[in-house]
């Protein structure tokens, strides 16, 4: 196993955070194979900040954030891929936060902006096209839609107004 393989991770993250669950492993069976680290909302930034300066890893990049919507499944995702510049990894860990439900107070989840500030535009555009809401970030705001724009078009379930 590598030191970047999702396994030997959460292993880490246990050890680090003994008294909580703080991540699960999400297992692809696609063709990439490529297994992520569901992390707990509460717990998240402190994850990620060990993450970021845990002396093995240093997880110091995000280069991408993006939304899912999962609508059967009643909540959307934000998936973040970290790399290692300083230890020059190849393969991206991937972390995920996951809503509550997708209406109101239940679609929040923590900004990793205070841990990697790439996040910060990736975020908003999450937050205007699905409708995340990002606590803790330093400047929420529509990116790409007008402000009287009141939908989330990223969403499964948007219709157009033509459509209406």
């Amino acid at each position: 196993m590598s030191l970047y393989d999702p396994e030997s991770i959460l292993s880490s993250i246990a050890a680090a955070f003994p008294e909580i669950t703080a991540a699960t492993l999400i297992t692809n069976t696609g063709s990439s194979a490529q297994h992520s680290l569901l992390l707990d909302k509460k717990h998240a930034v402190a994850v990620a900040v060990f993450l970021r300066d845990d002396i093995n890893l240093r997880l110091d990049y995000c280069s991408n954030v993006t939304g899912v919507d999962s609508l059967k499944a009643g909540y959307l995702e934000v998936v973040y891929h970290l790399y290692s510049i300083e230890k020059k990894s190849t393969k991206p860990v991937v972390l995920r936060l996951r809503t509550d439900g997708r209406e109101g107070d239940t679609v929040q989840v923590p900004s990793l902006v205070p841990v990697w500030r790439s996040c910060e535009l990736q975020e908003r555009e999450i937050y205007d096209l699905f409708g995340v809401v990002f606590t803790g970030h330093p400047d929420l705001r529509r990116l790409l839609m007008w402000d009287a724009f009141e939908d989330y078009p990223m969403r499964k379930d948007y219709t157009s107004p033509e459509e209406k």
